[in-house]
């Protein structure tokens, strides 16, 4: 129940009840008809009165507690730290899973605009060290939220989320970041991921999917360097299946024997192929390990797009997450 909301009715059915008191007060003290005739209306001093107006009062509450208690309660907090339990970790491929955090109610949602992600926090051999991850899950989802991480040997947060045991907290602070997808933002959207770089691109896709009033256009070039690190695979093919508007093309730097998508690295004429045109009502969003976005900076500027600023804002043609 909002408190303010609680308070603002009471108040207001003291004023009412005060106001009625002044009346009938007034009337008992003078013979002027409009006063007599309002109090007499109004009839406070009859008790049934009194009742009905009392029922009325707790029925006007009670009603407010019931529509109140089903709706989302946001829980990030932009300059304040929370910490969130883990309650499931599950293997995706040999240094990547998926770490589900319990949030504090069953109602509560993270409160995350599509396209932003949450800073994280933790205490490392004496020092306090800080990374960035995009939610995987979205404001759908109440009561956790769920990050994809692979763990590097180098990443001192990815492998202090690695040793979390079931019940273990993690500090988090957010919304954060400049992308805030909305439907109509543009008519078509070209993606290029690599590895954990799917993250931000899988939490706009399945917005999109999910509003049947999107009709945005997507195509997902998504490089890894094996098939076995293609994360989140059988949902991107069955988004691809269910929605003609989205289309992934896969790219590896190992493909096995008989693989049908691209191979090697992501060249400018595989970006020529599959991504739109330049224009005022698309935007080519990026991200993955910087030696690939800068690549792929490069040739797209040699396609004619807008030259990628060193730190993008929702506006920008191209904008790197």
């Amino acid at each position: 129940m909002n408190e303010e909301l609680l308070l603002l009715y009471s108040s207001l059915a003291l004023t009412f009840l005060t106001l009625l008191a002044a009346v009938h007060l007034l009337a008992s003290f003078t013979s002027y008809p409009p006063l007599v005739a309002l109090a007499e209306a109004t009839n406070i001093m009859d008790p049934n009165a009194i009742i009905a107006f009392a029922v009325g009062l707790v029925a006007s509450v009670g009603f407010l507690v019931f529509i109140n208690s089903g709706k989302a309660k946001p829980v990030l907090n932009p300059t304040e730290w929370q910490t969130f339990k883990l309650t499931e970790k599950r293997q995706l491929s040999e240094n990547t899973a998926l770490y589900r955090f319990r949030l504090p109610s069953d109602n509560s949602i993270l409160g995350l605009p599509i396209g932003q992600h949450v800073s994280v926090q933790a205490n490392i051999n004496g020092k306090n060290v800080m990374r960035s991850y995009t939610p995987v899950s979205s404001d759908d989802d109440r009561g956790f939220f769920d990050l994809l991480i692979k763990t590097y040997d180098k990443g001192n947060i990815s492998k202090h989320v690695s040793t979390l045991k079931i019940g273990d907290g993690l500090e988090v602070r957010g919304p954060k970041g400049q992308m805030r997808y909305s439907n109509g933002l543009v008519r078509h959207l070209g993606m290029l991921a690599g590895g954990t770089g799917i993250t931000p691109m899988l939490q706009i896709i399945r917005a999109i999917a999910k509003d049947p009033h999107d009709k945005t256009e997507v195509d997902l070039i998504y490089a890894n360097v094996s098939e076995a690190d293609i994360l989140c695979r059988k949902e991107l093919d069955d988004l691809a299946a269910k929605n003609k508007q989205f289309r992934v093309h896969y790219f590896l730097n190992n493909p096995p024997e008989g693989w049908k998508g691209g191979e090697g690295f992501v060249t400018k004429e595989a970006i020529d192929d599959n991504f739109p045109t330049p224009a005022e009502d698309i935007k080519i969003l990026l991200c993955g390990p910087p030696p690939m976005i800068n690549a792929m900076k490069k040739h797209l500027e040699e396609l004619k797009y807008d030259p990628p600023k060193p730190v993008s804002k929702l506006p920008d043609q191209v904008f790197s997450f």
